[in-house]
């Protein structure tokens, strides 16, 4: 099978089954091995020869315009390949070990069925509150949780099923765009091209939209241009990386964020993951030969949501406050209620 062939296979089977990221890794001095990531964790899909191997990384390299003669250092770029089941956006990141073995790993970024949010977790009551913080005019809204936890999605779909009421101005600013939707006007980051999160969050706010979501505040100068947004009319939704809920509000503080700004401008916090559900007919959990559960709706998220009444409660008893649905407790009882397995509630835990 000539490479172009067997990528287009390989990519059009993942995009099929759901898979979130490919892994090529070198296997010792001769074999490549293909690992799929479902559901968070890594299955094996194939192994291949040395020479096949690094003529795959090679054609992913030249139809992502990366150098294809330089095999030291780290690079990344992103393509659209077609496939069976349709075009797939591919983003690529390409690392070399110590032998000076190039691994690359694939993130698909297909488009997500669209379902509403109450269909798609594990309870509702949380999913309510989400819905009801995003019914603010201004404000700023963030998502944390792991890579791969569906943050961009909730983002999306509850802008999605608000809009369906009024119609919104809605900017997003990513790198890379995750999720086409033709009704937000969606910009990417391009640093090579001079285009930063800075400077496309400027442009977006002089733009006046009605929301905008940013794809991820990593660094001060973004945290402040959200803070920024937030206290000048726009609702903000935006994704973070922490622990959970409160150690968002630690990592703002790092990025030099102040308290009063957070008290004025923070509407809530959302932390989530998506958990594979529990099939009583296969005993065991939903994984891909499962027929009971459609792809989409193999796994589920839990969310932990601090709202603006509780953030203040902590802003004023951040020693004695305790926050009674914790991610944690939300686990045990779904696993109580036989949605989530045991095994998955020990896995799932936040520490």
């Amino acid at each position: 099978m000539e490479v172009e062939e067997f990528a287009s296979h390989m990519v059009g089977k993942a995009h099929f089954t759901g898979v979130s990221d490919i892994h090529i890794l070198p296997e010792g001095d001769q074999l490549f091995l293909i690992y799929f990531r479902i559901g968070g964790n890594m299955v094996l899909h194939k192994s291949i020869e040395k020479d096949e191997g690094e003529r795959l990384i090679s054609y992913f390299k030249y139809i992502s315009n990366m150098d294809v003669g330089e095999r030291r250092k780290p690079q990344s770029g992103s393509a659209n390949l077609k496939n069976d089941y349709g075009v797939c956006a591919l983003r690529f990141s390409i690392i070399t070990n110590f032998r000076a073995q190039e691994t690359m790993v694939i993130r698909l970024l297909s488009q997500a069925k669209i379902q509403p949010l109450r269909t798609t977790t594990f309870f509702q009551k949380e999913v309510q509150e989400i819905e009801r913080l995003a019914k603010y005019k201004s404000g700023l809204l963030l998502f944390s949780g792991p890579v791969g936890s569906g943050k961009t999605t909730t983002m999306y779909q509850l802008i999605r099923e608000s809009s369906h009421r009024q119609k919104q101005q809605v900017i997003t600013v990513e790198d890379p765009v995750e999720i086409e939707e033709p009704s937000f006007l969606q910009c990417q980051v391009n640093e090579k091209a001079g285009i930063s999160y800075s400077t496309l969050l400027r442009s977006s706010l002089r733009h006046h939209p009605d929301v905008l979501i940013i794809g991820e505040i990593r660094d001060e100068e973004t945290a402040k241009m959200a803070i920024r947004g937030a206290l000048t009319g726009h609702l903000i939704m935006a994704s973070i990386h922490a622990k959970n809920t409160l150690g968002v509000l630690s990592r703002l503080e790092e990025l030099g964020v102040s308290k009063e700004q957070l008290h004025q401008s923070l509407l809530g916090i959302i932390y989530q993951k998506l958990i594979p559900r529990f099939c009583p007919l296969c005993q065991g959990n939903c994984h891909l030969s499962c027929p009971h559960y459609d792809m989409a709706d193999k796994r589920a998220a839990l969310y932990e949501v601090l709202s603006k009444e509780q953030l203040e409660q902590i802003g004023r008893h951040r020693e004695t406050y305790t926050l009674n649905r914790t991610f944690n407790s939300l686990l045990r009882k779904a696993t109580s209620y036989g949605y989530i397995s045991e095994e998955n509630c020990q896995k799932y835990q936040i520490p």
